[in-house]
């Protein structure tokens, strides 16, 4: 009876091509990321309005609980990334879990609908940061699986957009719709978000399912990543990443893993079985020792802290200051909304010319428009006006961030593995695993930035507030710049060497 839906063996699924396009599955992972991110932020013009009335908080302790329950969903994810990562790149399907982290984030958000204490709140945040976890490892893996590494850049840019707007859209139609038709109405608008991606998700057929009906040309692009030449045309730099001071196997033991009649005819004395156990760590562990990797997670983190910070802070302030209702706190995001529409131009640019340069300015100039809220102290036209303006050159400085950033995880996982024989990293690879650091990142950010964003206003307010904050964006260009796309002292050796070589 469903075999126009999923296919038999002899007939394939109806509209086959479509479902299976690369553009048809980078618009479900986009609407994934977008619904999940938008269920995370949905209250959060609504909690300082709702959190008195439905848990008997008093209004002195709005600002405290407001971090934590931001906080909990960033703990929850951070934990279940690496689980969630290294399930998925041991799997045959990417789609069963996609599917069964919405069934987990539709659980959730009935949670925090019907919560009427401290406790079911919390709990609800717990499992949406979990469900959160498989859709952002999931889907970014298959993101990959489908467009391979020469148009990830791109693709990555439509994510970014769906991610920004899924962070400051969600604040700004949750306050409408609470102050326009309530609590309930918030949930609705939430519950058909769901009933849509359910939709999108049990339509799409992964390109590896659909080679069972469509000759493997139709399917897998010439650019897909187990193609890709050895060395990167985007970034000349990939292959000069510095290889980590594991217990790798030597040059012998390398030929021995590529090929079984060397490793047959291995003299005694070799190190063979260092190799066999170097070979058994999981990828993550080769990953998380490079500093290439590692400057590409802290500038996730990073990034994550600032957007998730003003989450936490701004519409409170607003409320104090220009004594702005639900409404007006949800629409104070939407200068950062706005920009947020270049991030597929970017992504786009970073694939031809490289990541490094965009995410090192988006952190430079993301600074001075931090700080420079500081000003904003009062109510007047001229203060609103001065804060949006702000906020709009913000976003523009995140979104330089955040699409190369993302695509760099994947120059780097493809950097990493051209260092070991074909296979090294299993069968699917190890994309799911990358993401999954790359989501423990971000949520190590949900989770660090209100909190420091929300007890720094609250203690010291808001002028220290914004110049922690823009010191904290200044501080992660400096490794931006020196790590991702590569070591940039290495570049330049090379550059030199290849000067001098026609000299010698």
């Amino acid at each position: 009876m469903l075999a126009w839906l999923v296919g038999s063996d002899s007939r394939p699924p109806a509209l086959l091509k479509v479902r299976s396009s690369a553009t048809f599955i980078i618009i479900t992972v986009s609407t994934s990321i977008f619904t999940d991110i938008f269920l995370y932020g949905i209250v959060v013009p609504v909690l300082p309005f709702a959190l008195t009335s439905r848990s008997s908080i008093q209004p002195d302790q709005i600002q405290t609980w407001i971090s934590i329950f931001l906080a909990v969903y960033g703990a929850a994810l951070l934990a279940a990334a690496p689980v969630c990562g290294w399930l998925a790149d041991r799997t045959s399907s990417r789609r069963l879990p996609f599917v069964l982290g919405l069934v987990a984030l539709a659980a959730s958000t009935v949670m925090l609908c019907i919560g009427n204490s401290i406790g079911v709140l919390a709990a609800g945040r717990v499992l949406q940061g979990i469900s959160a976890a498989v859709v952002w490892v999931v889907g970014l893996a298959l993101l990959v699986d489908t467009v391979g590494s020469e148009g990830v850049g791109q693709a990555m840019g439509y994510l970014g957009l769906s991610m920004s707007l899924a962070i400051l859209l969600a604040p700004l139609l949750g306050g409408v719709v609470f102050a326009a038709s309530g609590y309930y109405a918030v949930f609705a608008m939430a519950f058909g978000l769901i009933g849509f991606d359910i939709v999108m998700r049990l339509v799409m057929i992964e390109k590896k399912v659909a080679l069972r009906w469509l000759p493997r040309e139709e399917v897998i692009p010439d650019t897909k990543k187990q193609d890709m030449p050895p060395l990167d045309t985007r970034n000349p730099a990939l292959d000069l990443q510095e290889i980590p001071a594991l217990p790798v196997m030597d040059d012998t033991a390398n030929k021995e893993a590529a090929t079984s009649d060397t490793a047959k005819t291995t003299p005694p004395g070799t190190r063979r079985p260092l190799g066999k156990f170097a070979s058994r760590l999981p990828a993550v562990i080769y990953l998380l020792s490079s500093r290439r990797v590692l400057s590409a997670l802290w500038a996730c983190l990073v990034q994550s802290s600032l957007l998730t910070a003003f989450d936490s802070m701004l519409p409170l302030y607003v409320r104090d200051t220009f004594h702005w209702n639900s409404t007006g706190a949800g629409l104070i995001f939407l200068p950062i909304v706005v920009v947020s529409f270049l991030g597929p131009l970017i992504g786009r640019a970073s694939d031809q010319v490289g990541p490094r340069w965009f995410a090192t300015a988006g952190f430079v100039i993301g600074c001075p428009f931090i700080m420079l809220m500081r000003l904003v102290d009062h109510n007047s036209l001229t203060q609103k006006v001065l804060l949006c303006a702000l906020l709009a050159l913000f976003g523009l400085a995140m979104t330089l961030v955040i699409t190369p950033i993302m695509a760099e995880i994947t120059y780097a996982v493809d950097a990493k593995a051209r260092r070991h024989p074909p296979g090294f990293f299993g069968k699917n690879g190890a994309y799911a695993q990358a993401y999954s650091l790359f989501n423990m990142a971000w949520a190590a950010g949900c989770f660090i930035g209100p909190l420091m964003g929300g007890l720094i206003n609250q203690r010291a307010g808001w002028g220290t507030s914004t110049l922690v904050l823009g010191c904290l964006s200044i501080f992660t260009a400096l490794p931006t710049a020196v790590w991702t796309g590569g070591s940039i002292f290495k570049q330049r050796k090379s550059r030199r060497d290849n000067l001098q070589e026609p000299q010698a």
